[in-house]
């Protein structure tokens, strides 16, 4: 079902026939030049680390999802795949990411906070040095088969795109969230986005069912090899319109045009998960397969058919994202932009149940590492930690300032035991917000005046945090 929207016209698909999944990146300059700018650090494997033991790695993230969009969380929109990820496997109640999509993708990627890279916002530009060692060359090092199937925004040009950094395969948008059936990101020089290995294509299909489908054909090519697959959906990210079977299915309680599109677009973004998680048990890896799912900033209630993105007749009014009984929503350090929905599957590895520790998007890289047995004979400055027995055996982790950084800079985070600071930028002058999370979790009182000591020392951990700001910058 199509909706008329009489304030613009319907965007053009086209229906070219894609290459075959798997076709082979082209061959680059750049690709080259990266390669061997590692070679110096490529990663010694541990002698007690064989190949069969090292465990394959499935990281989905979806876009813009709210804490409570989920019904594990008291979402209104059916999640059944989500809720016994959820039930049988680990929740993590304390996952923080950055407050928008590309600084998540970067901490996720390196290891280290995005303002190290002077990435504070969604940003088209290449956002890290091309001889950064990010995680899938880091995998790669160690015999990891690589691949994408997704959202990538990290550098929206082909020759930026995630070949060039350590994916063997990729698919999906170069860019940011594009249109669900015309798959155009914003008007402009990056709008046509839509590829399979840095080459640029036309194909019909719901972005959700497409992204979904890639990675179910990557797992069943699979051989022997461990291998990491990152499924960044741009789901629920506008603009969104769901296909009538979708719709179909809204629960009857959920009314209005975009709440029920917004609803469709979480079932439909659950049972892809599902569809990724019967390849892997058909294809004989779910055992020895770590799976994430998580979220890159909170849930968003913007307008959904945004006049920057080529029109794809999607439907009129705000998004429905819920990050209660957080505060703040997407582009916000408070908890609501930032605490994120994070379930960990990994049968007879990962130990079910729900841990609160707090853990930040920065830890994958080290933890990742670890398990894959790799090990860097450089300094990777990292600002994570390795949380592998946090996972398996729910070992609660020493307390450590956890750092943030708001679009544009224009506030900083930190948390540190139950305290959370975040300074909020004006010219010349600061404004202060201290809060208690363990007896405040909605972060509804400010203690800053009634905690000057507590001030001070978050205050003195921050400006250390942010004094290494900017010092792996992306220069052509």
């Amino acid at each position: 079902m199509h909706h008329t929207n009489p304030t613009r016209k319907r965007g053009h698909t086209s229906n070219d026939s894609p290459p075959p999944p798997n076709s082979l990146p082209r061959l680059r300059v750049g690709l080259v030049l990266a390669t061997l700018l590692l070679t110096p650090l490529n990663a010694l494997v541990a002698a007690d680390a064989p190949q069969t033991a090292k465990p394959n790695i499935v990281f989905i993230m979806a876009d813009d999802l709210g804490w409570t969009d989920v019904a594990f969380h008291g979402g209104n929109a059916p999640t059944p795949h989500l809720d016994r990820l959820a039930r049988e496997g680990l929740e993590l109640a304390q996952h923080y990411v950055a407050p928008v999509c590309s600084p998540t993708r970067t901490g996720l990627m390196t290891g280290r906070c995005w303002s190290r890279f002077n990435v504070t916002n969604p940003q088209n530009e290449r956002a890290l040095p091309w001889d950064t060692a990010t995680l899938p060359r880091a995998l790669k090092s160690v015999g990891y088969d690589t691949c994408l199937t997704g959202k990538w925004h990290l550098g929206s040009l082909p020759e930026q795109g995630p070949n060039h950094f350590g994916f063997d395969h990729s698919y999906g948008s170069l860019a940011g969230g594009v249109s669900p059936w015309n798959h155009r990101y914003k008007e402009g020089r990056f709008t046509q986005t839509w590829h399979r290995n840095e080459t640029l294509l036309e194909e019909p299909g719901h972005v959700t069912d497409l992204i979904a489908a890639e990675a179910v054909r990557w797992i069943e090519s699979r051989g022997n090899t461990p291998f990491f697959l990152y499924v960044p959906f741009t789901a629920v990210h506008l603009p969104i319109k769901e296909p009538d079977e979708w719709l179909r299915r809204v629960p009857d309680s959920i009314q209005g045009d975009v709440p029920r599109h917004y609803a469709a677009c979480v079932m439909h973004l659950d049972d892809a998960v599902g569809r990724i998680v019967s390849a892997l048990e058909k294809k004989g890896r779910r055992d020895n397969t770590l799976l994430v799912f998580t979220s890159d900033n909170g849930g968003s209630t913007v307008e959904n058919n945004d006049l920057k993105y080529p029109d794809d007749n999607c439907p009129n009014g705000k998004l429905t994202g819920n990050n209660k009984p957080w505060r703040g929503e997407k582009g916000s350090l408070y908890e609501g932009g930032t605490r994120v929905p994070t379930i960990v599957s990994w049968p007879g590895k990962a130990k079910p149940g729900k841990v609160s520790s707090p853990v930040q998007i920065i830890d994958w890289m080290p933890t990742l590492c670890t398990l894959a047995g790799y090990r860097s004979d450089r300094e990777l400055n990292w600002d994570g930690t390795n949380i592998a027995s946090l996972l398996t055996n729910h070992t609660e982790l020493p307390i450590r300032p956890l750092y943030a950084v708001a679009p544009g800079g224009r506030s900083r985070s930190l948390r540190f035991g139950d305290w959370k600071l975040i300074v909020h930028e004006d010219k010349n002058a600061r404004k202060m917000e201290l809060f208690d999370l363990a007896h405040d979790p909605s972060e509804s009182q400010n203690q800053a005046d009634q905690h000057p000591d507590k001030l001070k020392q978050l205050l003195t951990k921050l400006d250390k945090a942010a004094a290494r700001d900017r010092d792996a910058v992306a220069k052509d």
